[in-house]
């Protein structure tokens, strides 16, 4: 894993993830680095991949290998130390820079495709899965499909119905991002519109044994949400209120997806390997051996990242001294012509105006996998100081979040988080250290 780089102020742009920019940095924001990569280390797609596969894999003499997600490549890596020559294909398809390569005369295709918004690549990832798996030329009892799913699939790999367009999909997933929809809500209206998604992929395997690793990218760590289900059925769930009727008008023209009980899922078997619960406990552990205390907030988070970020710092002001955890995925509903930043920054500028001032409180909200909406940082690092940094270069913490331009005055303030892609994707995590003074 890429080591963290911190950007200090007025950088506007990622500097590289070789160093940790330690100029200036306290021991406190040290640790609550080290958190977080203690977090992502537990979810690393290479680790748990080979963690599920060394005692579930033995007996397989033959593999069909398909990776979909922002952790595809390092899931693959997971798998081939298990498995090794017994992979007789394979297609990894992850999104753009998060690709790379593999051993020479390895039998797996790589592609990058369009994330977050599906674009041409992702429908020919699409056709190229369907052709993988229709050209399976063993079909056999002994020849097993191991798939590897992680967050970004949805994006990343698309087979479109008759009648509509790759212009009606970006339309549909330009108007999801911005429209404060949850990730279930969001993902219901995706399954809609696939022959890939909602169970769908299932009929392609004509009933051949298939085992799914699943490194859970969704609230509650439903298997049917992430990566909107390839191989799992829709339950029988109403779609949101208030859909456009531009929007409604696309869904009456698909046919429904597969249902739960169909005989095409007989023989598929789903395993959860990796989740942002598991991610929150190995940061609170490196948390305890630096001798801090640890409150793990119950559920998830979730809603609006402004409002999150504000009650974040609530609790953290009004808390016992210790670190304070929390893991999930907020919104943002973006206004016309938005800025940039996306919800990692968004909440922590707004956790940074409730902090300042404050000389005992430090705020990391970060994407596990190295990304933060459409921007090359991760996330952020506030304090007391950040809004009287950025307000000094001339910027307005509340212009700037009623814009949706978190990176603008992030960039001026500093404490913008890169890490590289990371090799996991388990949604956000949130870590907020409440120091005592004198410490």
């Amino acid at each position: 894993m890429n080591t963290f780089h911190l950007q200090p102020a007025g950088l506007t742009s990622p500097a590289g993830t070789d160093t940790v920019h330690r100029v200036g940095l306290s021991q406190s924001v040290e640790d609550v680095l080290d958190m977080f990569r203690a977090g992502l280390t537990r979810v690393d797609g290479r680790k748990v991949a080979r963690a599920a596969l060394a005692p579930l894999a033995c007996t397989w003499p033959a593999v069909r290998l398909v990776a979909v997600g922002k952790a595809a490549l390092a899931m693959t890596q997971g798998a081939l130390a298990i498995l090794g020559d017994r992979v007789r294909a394979g297609l990894v398809v992850t999104k753009a820079g998060h690709g790379g390569s593999l051993p020479p005369g390895v039998p797996i295709r790589i592609l990058e495709a369009g994330h977050p918004l599906p674009d041409a690549t992702s429908l020919q990832a699409g056709a190229a899965l369907l052709d993988f798996l229709a050209a399976d030329p063993a079909r056999t009892e002994e020849e097993r499909g191991l798939f590897l799913l992680s967050g970004g699939a949805s994006a990343l790999v698309e087979a479109l119905p008759d009648r509509v367009t790759l212009e009606d999909l970006r339309r549909v997933n330009g108007w999801l991002l911005g429209s404060g929809l949850d990730i279930h809500q969001m993902n219901r209206i995706r399954k809609r519109l696939s022959r890939i998604k909602g169970g769908r992929l299932a009929a392609h395997l004509a009933g051949r044994s298939a085992t799914v690793l699943l490194l859970s990218d969704v609230p509650g760590d439903n298997p049917a949400s992430i990566g909107s289900g390839p191989l799992l059925p829709e339950l029988d769930t109403p779609l949101p209120e208030g859909l456009p009727t531009w929007l409604r008008e696309l869904l009456d023209r698909v046919p429904p997806p597969p249902v739960p009980g169909d005989p095409m899922f007989a023989r598929i078997d789903t395993r959860l390997i990796g989740s942002v619960g598991d991610a929150l406990r190995a940061a609170g552990l490196r948390a305890r051996c630096r001798g801090w205390h640890v409150r793990l907030a119950a559920g998830t988070l979730s809603g609006d990242a402004a409002t999150q970020g504000a009650a974040v710092a609530a609790a953290l002001l009004q808390g016992a001294p210790g670190v304070y955890l929390w893991g999930g995925e907020t919104t943002v509903v973006l206004p016309p012509n938005p800025g940039r930043g996306g919800r990692n920054q968004h909440l922590a500028l707004a956790a940074a105006q409730v902090i300042q001032g404050r000389e005992d409180v430090i705020i990391l909200a970060a994407g596990s996998d190295g990304s933060d909406a459409d921007s090359p940082w991760a996330g952020a690092v506030v304090d007391g100081k950040t809004i009287a940094r950025g307000q000094a270069a001339g910027h307005d913490p509340v212009q700037a979040l009623a814009r949706a331009d978190a990176q603008a005055f992030l960039a001026a303030s500093g404490g913008l988080l890169a890490t590289g892609p990371t090799g996991t994707n388990v949604m956000d995590l949130v870590i907020g250290l409440k120091m005592a003074l004198g410490r």
